[in-house]
């Protein structure tokens, strides 16, 4: 513990000479970052055996009528299943509600490279807010508007505008009664002609897209290999499948290999039949770590041992890549290699809901067996046509280059922005091309201050601690956008290395350059 963990990078095989990346010119190679300081980690762990020996005390006069704080007796949640086991539990009551205020910020603006957050009191310890009359212009560092398409005007917008005339907001019915518009079925053929697919289908929920429709493609008597950081939505579908899951770890070939190797040679528990389908779960990239899949080895293991492959971009579709289609382009990957392609238009589009992407087979199968799909309301216009214009914006079907413009500026800032945080000194995860920026704070009672210090000087960042993270990996997470300019990149990173500063934590000396 507190050791930083290995990831994987980028290595540049070639580069164009404005510094922008070719398709298929990058291959992997490992690095590690550095250790944190001996007294980071053993400030972090004094800090949490304080938090826990506090938390006793609490519980314990809180069962003797003495302290009467909500969160901690857990007002109102009688006789429900925990959300959380003990630990997890006990942290959330006694370690989250103190900073609370940190999360579900109010905003009253589009949240585009700048936005107004809505302050807030709480009269009960944090169990309970109301809004106040405060608002905060901040630099917008925590959605994930990779492109900059959440605009409240633009061709988008006023696309959005015409067709709700038109159509109206609602479609009130599913896919498979009365509400199958031509619109959706336009947008299906966009998104199969965009990912190079043979065919297409939307759902109008990101989330219901992983976890209602996993369980349409394996079941009972199959296998889900699944890496030890995909998202809740993977391991919800991947739980509701009934499928065996086995978890290898995180972006780990040789665990992922020998995890392939047991699976043929043993078979299913007990019967030792052989497995229906081996299905591998991964991300294009990980949202918590900013890490890039190894496509290219977990695609030659999967031909080696004959499985599927399942690839959830909503992070990675049109925010790397040339021309923005993500993963397969940034690494060079035939999209054919690739069985079920998943994505979201909740980020690089401005919009929400999801899409699978396959052969013509399987999405016939899904249109007929997806929970999401037969029984979930269809994608509302508005929403349609927010992904139609930005993803033809971002094919150049629209007729400018606005859409290159905007891929190459999220490049450029997320290359320029990495290496400015390395050159600063700080720990940061991911991989140089995701623009998913994770900076370590470790220490539990900097994840508040750091959170209310940015946004007091105008930065508005997420921060992330247990149990979304390891207990001793808390993170401040940027998230880039094609829409910051230099200077609010400049602003942001000189307000980050004053905020340490005045909370006293580590900042460390830049590594060699051979490093």
């Amino acid at each position: 513990m507190g050791k930083v963990k290995k990831g994987e990078s980028m290595a540049k095989t070639q580069q164009e000479s404005n510094g922008k990346p070719k398709a298929g010119t990058w291959t992997y190679s490992e690095w590690s970052t550095r250790d944190p300081p001996m007294l980071t980690i053993i400030l972090t762990y004094f800090q949490y055996t304080i938090f826990a020996l506090i938390g006793y005390v609490e519980d314990w006069l809180a069962s003797i009528g003495v302290l009467k704080v909500p969160t901690i007796s857990e007002h109102g949640n009688k006789g429900f299943v925990p959300l959380y086991n003990d630990f997890e539990n006990f942290y959330m009551r006694h370690h989250y509600r103190r900073i609370r205020d940190c999360w579900d910020r109010p905003i009253c603006s589009e949240p585009g490279a700048e936005f107004d957050v809505v302050s807030r009191i709480s009269p009960d310890h944090n169990y309970s807010f109301q809004m106040s009359k405060k608002t905060t212009h901040a630099i917008n560092l925590g959605s994930y508007n990779y492109l900059g398409f959440a605009q409240k005007s633009g061709p988008c917008a006023d696309a959005v505008e015409t067709q709700t005339r038109e159509y109206g907001s609602g479609v009130c019915s599913t896919r498979h009664e009365l509400g199958n518009l031509a619109l959706h079925e336009e947008l299906e053929g966009l998104v199969a002609r965009y990912l190079g697919k043979e065919a297409a289908m939307i759902f109008g929920m990101g989330f219901a897209t992983n976890s209602m429709n996993m369980p349409a493609l394996v079941g009972k008597g199959s296998l889900i290999l699944s890496d030890k950081l995909n998202h809740t939505s993977l391991v919800l579908g991947s739980r509701l499948s009934g499928a065996r899951i086995e978890v290898y770890e995180h972006n780990d070939m040789k665990s992922l290999e020998a995890k392939l190797r047991e699976a043929i040679s043993t078979g299913q528990p007990r019967t030792h039949r052989p497995w229906k389908k081996i299905l591998i779960v991964v991300e294009g990239i990980y949202s918590m770590e900013g890490t890039i899949c190894n496509l290219p080895e977990i695609i030659r293991l999967k031909k080696k041992y004959k499985a599927y492959l399942y690839l959830d971009e909503a992070h990675s579709i049109g925010a790397c890549g040339p021309t923005g289609r993500g993963v397969t382009e940034l690494l060079g990957v035939d999209v054919n290699d690739v069985d079920i392609m998943m994505g979201t238009f909740t980020k690089s589009f401005g919009a929400s809901g999801g899409y699978l992407a396959a052969t013509r087979k399987i999405i016939n199968h899904l249109r007929k067996n997806s929970h999401s799909g037969v029984y979930a309301s269809s994608m509302s216009v508005p929403v349609i046509q927010q992904v139609l214009s930005s993803m033809r914006i971002i094919m150049g079907e629209d007729g400018t280059n606005e859409g290159q413009k905007r891929l190459n500026s999220l490049a450029e800032n997320t290359l320029y922005f990495r290496k400015r945080l390395k050159e600063m000194g700080f720990i940061i995860y991911g991989n140089e091309n995701s623009p998913v920026v994770p900076l370590l704070l470790y220490i539990p009672t900097v994840i508040g201050a750091f959170s209310r210090d940015c946004l007091e000087h105008g930065i508005g960042v997420v921060v992330v601690g247990f149990p979304a993270t390891p207990i001793i990996e808390s993170r401040a997470r940027f998230c880039l956008s094609a829409a910051h300019t230099r200077e609010m990149l400049d602003r942001t990173l000189a307000v980050v290395q004053d905020v340490c500063d005045n909370l006293t934590l580590s900042n460390f000396k830049p590594p060699p350059s051979s490093q």
